[in-house]
C-alpha cells in the first residue's frame, strides 16, 4: 500500500524553486499572455509587462489577485528563470545587453520545461515502490539536467515534446508502481472531463487523474491519498476538507490555482497557499 512513510528522501529541490532575486522578470515578459479573468491585461511574447519594474521586480506583486491578475500567482518557472537568467546568460540581464533578449526570451519556455520534468522525476525517486525503475529515473534526471547546462542555442533547439513524452513514459511506470498496493478498486479518470463535477467525499485514493479536467469541481472531503496528479487542472477546484497526503506529482501551483482550507491535508514538500 502507498504509503508516505516509506517514501525515500527527496530533498528540498533547492534548485528546483523558483528564486525571483536572481532573475530578470523572464516571466513577466518572455511569455505572452491574453487578456481574460486570470490577466487584467494581454500582452505579446517578448513585450514587459506593464507592471515590470526597472529592478526586475513586479510593482503589484503584493496585490495581483486585487488587480486582476491571479494567473500570475499561479505560474512556477520550477526554477527555470533563475538558470536562464544566471547560467545560461551568466548573470547578463537583457536590459543592459538587448542583444540578449531574444534568445533569452526564447530559452525561457524550454528551459521552464526542462525544470518541471526534473521535478517529477525527482518527486518519483522519492517513491520507494518505484525501485525497480529508479535507475532509469536517475539516469534520466542527469541527462535532462545536462541539457539545462547547455549553451543557449543548444537548449532553444531541442524537442522539448518529445522529451516530455520519453519521461512521461517512465513516469507513468513509476506512478503505476507507487499505487499498485492502494486497497479497493483504483479509478481511472485520466484525460477525464470532470470539470464542475460533483465529487464531494469521493474515494479517490490511488486514482489517475491524470491530465483531468477538474476546473471548479466539488472534492471537498474526498480522499486524494497517493493519487496521481500529474497535469491534472485544479484551477477553482474546491479541495477543502480533502486529504491530498502522499499524492503523485501534486505542484505548489496546482494548489494555488485551487480552494481550500486548513483542513486540507497537504503532502509535506507543499505549502498552504495564502488565500485559502
Amino acid at each position: 500500500m502507498p504509503d508516505p512513510k516509506v517514501r525515500e528522501d527527496r530533498g528540498d529541490r533547492e534548485d528546483l524553486h523558483a528564486d525571483c532575486a536572481a532573475c530578470f522578470g523572464l516571466c513577466c515578459v518572455a511569455l505572452p499572455f491574453a487578456r481574460s479573468p486570470d490577466f487584467a491585461a494581454g500582452k505579446p511574447a517578448g513585450k514587459p509587462c506593464g507592471n515590470l519594474r526597472a529592478d526586475f521586480r513586479c510593482g503589484i506583486h503584493a496585490q495581483l489577485r486585487d488587480k486582476g491578475y491571479p494567473g500570475c500567482t499561479v505560474f512556477d518557472c520550477f526554477g527555470a528563470g533563475q538558470k536562464v537568467s544566471q547560467t545560461t546568460f551568466g548573470g547578463t540581464d537583457w536590459r543592459r545587453a538587448p542583444e540578449t533578449a531574444g534568445p533569452m526570451f526564447a530559452v525561457f519556455p524550454v528551459m521552464r520545461q526542462l525544470h518541471e520534468l526534473m521535478w517529477y522525476l525527482t518527486e518519483a525517486l522519492g517513491l520507494a515502490p518505484a525501485r525497480p525503475v529508479h535507475a532509469d529515473l536517475r539516469r534520466t534526471l542527469a541527462h535532462v539536467d545536462g541539457l539545462t547546462r547547455g549553451t543557449a542555442d543548444s537548449i532553444a533547439k531541442l524537442d522539448a515534446n518529445a522529451l516530455r513524452d520519453e519521461v512521461n513514459a517512465l513516469l507513468l511506470r513509476a506512478s503505476d508502481l507507487a499505487r499498485a498496493g492502494t486497497p479497493g478498486r483504483r479509478r481511472n479518470h485520466r484525460g477525464a472531463d470532470l470539470m464542475g463535477a460533483r465529487l464531494m467525499g469521493a474515494d479517490l485514493r490511488g486514482a489517475s487523474l491524470r491530465g483531468a479536467l477538474l476546473v471548479a469541481a466539488d472534492l471537498t472531503g474526498a480522499d486524494l491519498r497517493d493519487a496521481d496528479l500529474i497535469g491534472a487542472d485544479l484551477r477553482d477546484a474546491d479541495l477543502s476538507g480533502a486529504d491530498l497526503t502522499g499524492a503523485l506529482f501534486l505542484t505548489q501551483a496546482q494548489l494555488d490555482s485551487a480552494r481550500g482550507d486548513t483542513a486540507t491535508a497537504l503532502p509535506p514538500a507543499l505549502t498552504r497557499p495564502a488565500h485559502w
